[in-house]
């Protein structure tokens, strides 16, 4: 009997020691992506300031009435370099998927940062299509969707493990088609594309959360200092790109155009 209570004490000893080690995860997930997002913000806030003026001296793009493009802003807009701009997040991704197993978590961190700045860099154009007002309230509709979405990924019960498949297969088909549209510059394509894309992130938002938790579980017992850091680091990679996708579909519905 004394040895049951004392196996017993062992496993709920351990079992403490993996809720708190979670609990420490998560934080570190969200701390590493909240960073993340306010250095996108901030990057895409300064960005678009710098490449409009109201000065008409020099300027060749009028984007509104008493407001033109710096040469800055023609450049990232305007020119063969809005391309890179555009798909650099896109490569930065794949790149950072196929050197995550050889850099240190200090590294991994590092190039989450500066894939944040690209990123915002990539969307600061939304400042000059969009009321500054319309960008604040999408955000923080998207911050609830997002926060009620991630909390319900990570309290069910049910196992959404089969989802991610069919998520997978979503975002290919959402990136083949808005290239597609690129060049098409169809309404109707571009409406679906965001009405599939809202879908595809919130749920995409509830798998990636339940997988972060579930992983972090399953090697609660044989991992060392640096996998967990490279851990929380790409599950924060995974719910940013979530946040950012949802962010920018949801934009196209709820933004009220300069």
């Amino acid at each position: 009997m004394a040895e049951y209570q004392t196996a017993r004490g062992t496993v709920g000893v351990r079992s403490a020691e993996v809720d708190a080690g979670l609990r420490a995860h998560m934080n570190k997930v969200y701390g590493t992506m909240s960073v993340g997002l306010f250095i996108t913000a901030a990057a895409s806030w300064a960005i678009a300031g710098l490449a409009v003026t109201t000065d008409p001296t020099g300027a060749t793009v009028a984007i509104r009435e008493g407001q033109y493009l710096t040469g800055l802003g023609e450049a990232l807009y305007g020119s063969p370099l809005k391309w890179l701009v555009m798909f650099a997040p896109l490569i930065m991704v794949f790149a950072f998927g196929a050197a995550i197993n050889r850099l240190s978590a200090a590294g991994a961190q590092t190039f989450f940062y500066a894939f944040a700045t690209v990123m915002g860099i990539s969307i600061s154009s939304i400042f000059l299509v969009f009321t500054g007002l319309s960008i604040v309230q999408t955000f923080l509709v998207t911050a609830i969707s997002f926060a009620g979405l991630s909390l319900w990924g990570y309290t069910t019960k049910k196992d959404i493990s089969a989802w991610g498949s069919f998520l997978i297969m979503g975002v290919i088909g959402l990136i083949v088609a808005s290239i597609v549209n690129i060049f098409l510059g169809s309404p109707a394509i571009h409406f679906a594309i965001s009405v599939l894309g809202v879908l595809i992130f919130a749920g995409l938002t509830a798998y990636d959360t339940q997988k972060i938790k579930t992983d972090y579980i399953q090697h609660a017992h044989s991992m060392d200092s640096e996998w967990l850091g490279k851990s929380a680091i790409m599950g924060a990679l995974n719910l940013y790109l979530d946040f950012i996708n949802l962010f920018m579909f949801l934009l196209q519905f709820l933004g009220n155009r300069e």
